[in-house]
């Protein structure tokens, strides 16, 4: 049986660095003082550096802003969802083709894409994504286009897992995958604490990955999935009338962690030397490291994405697994791992090669 590689990965963040100005936002937002300053001291505890958005945050009316982020996000004016649409389909080709051109370094790796990829649950419009991929890379008209929607941050496990089957099935294939998410195009006005502080870990990427037959990368061994019972509600992300509107339950961490403490990665850990964890949050990753009894340094690639980044959705996970691999060894053994609506863990075992 052909054996699939994730060969290689580029990623791209938008310019502007928002973090310390939503969390200034933020806490002006909530009207309580007592929730102002339970969120100062949750945000000054996130462990999160770096957040990038398509979005200005810079208020000063004498310089030019494309999308001025006071402008979209006015208090007791917040867009709608047909407002927020439009500016995903303005703005996310542009990251997509800077997340494309980084992976891509030849025209003969470009003719040699046969299947799009494409991972989004925070804006949709067709032809989408996957046209514009074609179009900028000057694809053929015949590539084969898939599109993986509304799955949350562990679409690219699922992509991933996709992208295994058709170069097993073909071992010519030269897949590409992207994972793109406008993040900060969600922001919701609410005075609800556990609401706020979800946004607060939360930024806009994209990754661009080579998946083929070629033995180069990380060798993409098994995947499984693992659904924590009785948590369906914990995690949801549902289309509404101003954005997509999410409920991220400070529950996770502590059932996330109790469920891969009882479940088989628990026995198997002492076969894998590196831990590719989407940083959902310091204490997602907290949770994971308790539960798998794991050494401190584990999650370092994780942690690392997480500070300088955020979280990504999608996207994250990839940034992690691209960092992984600037400093591996020929024949370490891995898993990677994402979370999200379920609850559900996508995992995925490699090893390099």
């Amino acid at each position: 049986m052909t054996t699939a590689y994730l060969n290689r990965i580029g990623t791209a963040v938008p310019e502007h660095d928002v973090h310390d100005a939503f969390v200034g936002f933020a806490e002006m937002m909530l009207i309580d003082p007592r929730l102002r300053a339970l969120f100062r001291r949750m945000a000054s505890r996130a462990d999160i550096a770096h957040r990038y958005s398509f979005l200005d945050p810079q208020s000063d009316p004498s310089r030019f802003s494309a999308h001025d982020a006071h402008e979209f996000y006015r208090l007791g004016d917040f867009p709608n969802t047909a407002q927020r649409m439009k500016l995903f389909e303005q703005c996310a080709p542009e990251l997509m083709r800077k997340a494309v051109d980084r992976l891509l370094l030849s025209e003969e790796e470009r003719s040699s894409i046969t299947h799009v990829l494409v991972t989004c649950c925070t804006g949709l419009y067709a032809p989408g994504l996957d046209f514009e991929i074609v179009d900028h890379l000057g694809l053929s008209t015949g590539v084969e286009r898939t599109m993986v929607g509304f799955m949350g941050c562990y679409a690219a496990i699922n992509a991933l897992k996709l992208a295994r089957h058709i170069v097993r099935s073909d071992p010519k294939a030269g897949v590409l995958m992207l994972n793109l998410e406008l993040c900060t195009l969600h922001l919701q006005e609410t005075q609800e604490l556990e609401q706020v502080l979800s946004f607060l870990v939360f930024a806009d990427g994209a990754a661009a990955s080579l998946i083929t037959a070629r033995e180069q990368g990380f060798a993409l061994d098994s995947f499984k999935a693992v659904m924590v019972p009785n948590t369906r509600e914990l995690i949801t992300w549902k289309i509404r009338g101003l954005g997509f509107d999410m409920l991220l339950s400070g529950q996770v961490p502590g059932e996330l962690g109790r469920a891969l403490h009882e479940g088989e990665l628990m026995a198997e850990r002492g076969e894998i030397d590196l831990w590719a964890v989407h940083p959902g949050g310091r204490s997602v990753l907290d949770a994971v490291a308790k539960g798998l009894e794991l050494p401190i340094d584990a999650l370092a690639a994780s942690r690392e994405v997480l500070s300088a980044f955020g979280n990504m959705s999608s996207a994250t996970v990839m940034f992690v697994l691209e960092r992984m691999m600037q400093h591996t060894r020929p024949g370490q053994r891995g898993c990677a791992m994402a979370f999200g609506p379920g609850l559900t863990a996508e995992t995925m075992r490699f090893h390099v090669v």
